[in-house]
């Protein structure tokens, strides 16, 4: 099969021919039909991120393709049938701690880097072997256009930050990093899950303007200053009443001032989820004051990806037309141009702009 192969960080990916993967019990082998590429791609690929890949190794984060045939322990899966595969893969032998991996991407600690050896090759190939708990079904709908469907890879992550804070339809939730790929996934995803009004605060006027023409007066804007105490004191003032959850999306170039006032906004007994990147190039620390979470019952959760259950929800939102995907622009690339994919990926990291890789076609 043909892949592109990340040889040395640094280096442009490589397409080439390399062995067809061969699954064993428990996996599924899978035609890639796309692939999400995300904006912080070239960061990975060039090694500012350090995350632990070990080159020569197929990159790619999940992915939507065709089941080529299963193992014994598939009793639902056919050959043929439209999948989404999950990414994160956990081990089968811990069911209180299992260690994590992200297939073709990341992972945790050296349980998670012995997960990364056996299963190392993510989507950027025409075909993926994948664990069988990873694969699931997807509507017939998603065969129109795999690319936009690809989009799973960035919306699953504002869910599953979501789910562990509990939104309840009508609450108020404040999205940190909104106008950013991720971040303005979660607006999209807590809206679909019945938030009654999501502020938005960010830098960005124009991206905040394509989040407010999208949505409606459901989303409340707050245009940052930089400064933690005007900037807390608007996004409060923008909720026009109490912020029941806060998640937190922004990068690692985002200082932890950022994500302070924003946490800091949150109600009594509200909840606030960290999903972001502060910290992982240095810099202060996040610095929440011990008295104010005591007091006020403050619940701070920490969330990497998402539990398995929360891609049968995502999908199903996607289906019921909930969340809706048609508004997004998305830009496809064959597996020839992957270099080109991660520089345009780069080079769009707004609000609602996707990236994708298509291996099986051109």
């Amino acid at each position: 099969m043909r892949a592109a192969v990340l040889t040395a960080f640094g280096a442009p990916l490589k397409v080439r021919e390399i062995p067809d993967p061969e699954p064993v019990g428990g996996e599924v082998l899978v035609d890639v039909l796309a692939a999400c590429v995300l904006p912080y791609a070239a960061e990975v690929f060039g090694g500012v991120r350090n995350y632990p890949l070990v080159p020569p190794v197929v990159p790619g984060l999940g992915g939507v393709g065709r089941v080529v045939r299963t193992g014994p322990d598939a009793t639902r899966l056919r050959a043929g049938d439209l999948v989404w595969c999950d990414p994160t893969v956990r081990s089968r032998d811990d069911a209180l701690t299992p260690d994590i991996a992200l297939q073709g991407w990341s992972s945790r600690g050296d349980g998670g880097a012995a997960l990364a050896r056996h299963l190392r090759d993510g989507s950027y190939a025409e075909l993926m072997r994948v664990p069988t708990e990873n694969v699931f079904p997807l509507p017939s709908a998603a065969g129109d256009d795999p690319a936009r469907w690809a989009a799973l890879a960035v919306h699953m992550v504002p869910y599953g930050g979501l789910l562990a804070g509990e939104l309840r339809p009508g609450e108020t939730l404040l999205v940190s990093g909104a106008t950013g790929n991720f971040g303005s996934g979660a607006v999209a995803v807590g809206l679909a899950m019945g938030a009654g009004r999501v502020v938005v605060p960010g830098r960005n006027r124009d991206a905040l303007a394509l989040l407010t023409d999208r949505f409606g007066p459901r989303v409340r804007p707050v245009t940052l200053t930089g400064e933690e105490a005007t900037d807390r004191a608007a996004m409060s003032e923008a909720a026009d009443g109490p912020i029941d959850l806060v998640i937190d999306l922004l990068p690692p170039s985002a200082p932890s001032c950022a994500t302070r006032a924003a946490a800091m906004t949150v109600r009594e007994y509200g909840r606030v989820v960290l999903m972001g990147g502060v910290g992982m190039f240095g810099g202060d620390d996040l610095a929440l004051p011990y008295p104010w979470i005591m007091r006020n019952s403050i619940t701070v959760r920490g969330q990497w990806m998402a539990p398995r259950t929360a891609n049968v929800g995502l999908i199903r939102l996607l289906a019921s037309g909930a969340l809706d995907l048609a508004p997004e622009r998305v830009r496809s690339f064959p597996l020839d141009a992957v270099n080109e994919a991660v520089a345009h990926a780069a080079a769009h990291p707004g609000p609602f702009d996707r990236t994708a890789l298509t291996p099986r076609t051109g």
